[in-house]
């Protein structure tokens, strides 16, 4: 991937030097291996959250840290319920709000997405189940794959105290299960102030299928969000480009 600064980004690195060291990397054959659910990380089938919001017809909105925000960003733009999705940044100040002071790993912000649902639709607890199932890996503590830094931790931001109550109870429960065989590290970091990243970040998963980063760490999460979640899985995503307009 490249920047408007022109710089490529250390992730198109990365994904290009693990997937070669493997021996897998032929551009001609990129299409030959998309959405069949080979990646870095695996998803995980775990149990629903035993406490949850209730149902509601309000929307919502959900702020989740887990690693690069294309891929967190495609999942939940797939979630059926789910009316918008943005990615963006959390933990951090509004001055350092931008893609290359987050990239420093100082600035204290996390690569985040901001999730808006429908509360009749889906709940609160069912996306935190597709995010410690699919989107992300919350045993890697502030790396997610091939991207190093506290800007790729595992985190939530809940943005009331039902969300913090859901939050911190599911991952107690998910820690007691072992299913992990680690650890669970993300961090509840309250509602902090969420940025939307810049404008070509957005959407990027759907725009970019090709990318070799996408298709190696990313498209997966999808085939396993279909797979594991069928009854919230949405063929067509909902864009940010479609909500701006």
């Amino acid at each position: 991937m490249r920047n408007p600064n022109g710089l490529f980004s250390n992730r198109f690195n990365s994904v290009v030097a693990a997937v070669a060291g493997v021996g897998m990397l032929a551009v001609a054959g990129l299409g030959a291996f998309q959405g069949i659910g080979v990646a870095a990380e695996k998803a995980l089938v775990i149990p629903p959250p035993s406490i949850d919001e209730k149902p509601s017809s309000q929307l919502e909105t959900a702020v989740f840290a887990g690693g690069c925000f294309w891929g967190v960003q495609g999942v939940f733009q797939h979630v059926d319920g789910v009316s918008n999705a943005v990615s963006g940044y959390a933990g951090g100040d509004k001055a350092a709000a931008d893609y290359s002071t987050v990239s420093s790993g100082g600035s204290g912000h996390a690569e985040s997405v901001e999730v808006t649902f429908d509360r009749a639709k889906v709940s609160y607890g069912k996306l935190l189940q597709v995010f410690f199932s699919v989107a992300h890996n919350p045993t890697q503590l502030n790396y997610q794959g091939p991207d190093k830094g506290p800007q790729y931790r595992s985190a939530i931001f809940p943005q009331n105290a039902e969300q913090q109550k859901v939050a911190t109870a599911y991952i107690k429960q998910l820690d007691a299960t072992k299913l992990f065989g680690k650890e669970i590290v993300t961090s509840l970091e309250g509602a902090k102030p969420f940025y939307p990243a810049e404008d070509y970040h957005q959407d990027y998963l759907t725009l970019n299928p090709d990318q070799p980063y996408i298709v190696y760490n990313d498209l997966p999460k999808i085939e396993n969000l279909k797979r594991l979640f069928p009854e919230l899985y949405r063929e067509k995503p909902v864009l940010v480009m479609q909500a701006k307009s």
